[in-house]
């Protein structure tokens, strides 16, 4: 069918060019690259990763093929390596986040990362080629959720990767295999199909389950397309009395994709990324910032960070069910917890990977301050990543009140990481399973990655 939003989006993916990307485009989306595959590497060496590469290799005989993270001798089909790496990449919580809510790479570059290295001699895409791919599965993914102002709001029903982020595997890979303009149609709507994670299992180990499967299962859409496969040709439009991608929304209002060219902007051109400084949730990094801002104020009020002096800590945030958690017990919990954020930047001056640990988790110091503290929720504190703040006073005994607020945390879209900040994080992340020579490979590899000649390599 002609001039419908599903094949608007199916037109797209086969006629965007590399002339289509602006530098700045291609700027961001190699930092996005290089950040999550830091990302990944770090998260090859939890425990979440192990059960899932173990399932992959006790479970299935695959063709192997394709390369795991932060594991030189092991290679899985294309689908799972996908699968492995996707899980690997939200595994800490770590991984980039865009606006409206989603996380947008871990749910693209395990895929074409493991299709590149599916395809035979002779026909491996180039490193152009990925790049524009990458950029085809993001632009997918965030004008699906500009379709509703639903998802503007930090979700409540569904974790939204686990969604338009199928949707985006789907598109990125169809166009790294180059469909053609109804197999990407077809590609879509096989992917709808596979879509879907209640956020009831946000902070548990299912979570990065939901990262996985959609790089794996928009893999398996594109290659299910490309051996023949039909789906509903309006599967993104909005027919009344049959729903279709407009089932995961209660809102839906679908809009034609403009054809790549003169008129056409990407989304990434119009707004940058986040880029997380530690491993939790993004909205911790408000409230993180805030509690480091507020600790400063006591240090220099009382000479030391002395918890006996303070008798409430009073958080000022948004609503948000599934991330007030006033007793975290695990790490998942934990990364997915106003209060013990908060907690851990007082106590300890800073929050990273340590932080997540049960032992740093379990400190009685730490339990002592989470005791203290009381969760107000301000009627313009509201559940967006584009318009939330946090906030932490401490209420002194002395019945003095120090403040610290957050309205914009470093690393957030609207300030973004300097390129020393992301090398620095890479270095760190990728040096937990790499040598020092691949670490810089791999950053020069990306940083120049319009001349490589063969995307496989990476």
């Amino acid at each position: 069918p002609e001039d419908t939003v599903t094949s608007s989006f199916a037109s797209f993916i086969p006629a965007a060019c590399p002339e289509h990307l602006s530098d700045t485009v291609r700027h961001r989306s190699k930092r996005m690259i290089l950040d999550s595959i830091g990302v990944g590497l770090v998260g090859s060496t939890t425990r979440v990763f192990d059960i899932a590469l173990r399932y992959c290799r006790e479970l299935y005989s695959p063709v192997a093929v394709s390369s795991v993270y932060g594991k030189p001798g092991v290679k899985l089909s294309p689908t799972l390596a996908a699968f492995t790496n996707g899980v690997a990449t939200h595994s800490m919580d770590f991984d980039d986040t865009w606006h409206p809510a989603t996380h947008p790479s871990g749910a693209v570059l395990p895929a074409l990362l493991a299709a590149s290295q599916m395809l035979p001699p002779g026909t491996k895409p180039s490193g152009m080629d990925f790049l524009l791919a990458f950029n085809v599965g993001l632009e997918v993914q965030g004008r699906l959720m500009h379709f509703s102002t639903e998802a503007h709001d930090i979700p409540k029903r569904f974790h939204p990767p686990s969604v338009v982020g199928t949707m985006g595997s789907a598109a990125a890979t169809a166009k790294l295999l180059s469909l053609s303009r109804a197999q990407c149609s077809h590609a879509l709507g096989i992917a709808a199909s596979l879509a879907g994670a209640p956020m009831a299992n946000a902070a548990t180990q299912a979570k990065p389950l939901h990262i996985g499967n959609a790089t794996r299962l928009g893999f398996e859409a594109a290659l299910l397309a490309a051996r023949g496969m039909e789906a509903n040709p309006f599967i993104l439009d909005d027919i009344p009395g049959c729903s279709g991608f407009s089932a995961f929304y209660g809102v839906y209002q679908p809009k034609p994709l403009s054809a790549p060219g003169d008129h056409h902007e990407f989304l990434l051109e119009k707004q940058d990324i986040a880029f997380k400084r530690f491993p939790a949730h993004l909205g911790m990094h408000w409230v993180v910032d805030a509690a480091l801002s507020v600790r400063n104020l006591f240090v220099n009020y009382a000479g030391s960070f002395s918890p006996a002096l303070i008798r409430t800590i009073v958080l000022k945030i948004p609503v948000s069910k599934y991330i007030n958690r006033p007793f975290p017990s695990s790490e998942h919990q934990a990364r997915h917890s106003f209060q013990f954020n908060a907690c851990a930047a007082l106590l300890d001056g800073e929050v990273g990977l340590g932080s997540f640990t049960e032992s740093s988790i379990q400190r009685q110091e730490l339990r002592e301050l989470l005791d203290k503290v009381v969760v107000e929720h301000p009627e313009d504190n509201v559940a967006n990543f584009d318009k939330m703040y946090g906030e932490v006073a401490l209420l002194l005994h002395s019945g003095d009140v120090l403040t610290g607020k957050c309205d914009t945390f470093y690393g957030h879209w609207r300030k973004p990481l300097s390129k020393e900040s992301l090398l620095k994080k890479f270095r760190s992340n990728a040096s937990h399973v790499l040598s020092e020579e691949k670490i810089e490979t791999i950053i020069a590899m990306v940083d120049n990655l319009e001349d490589l000649s063969d995307s496989s390599q990476l």
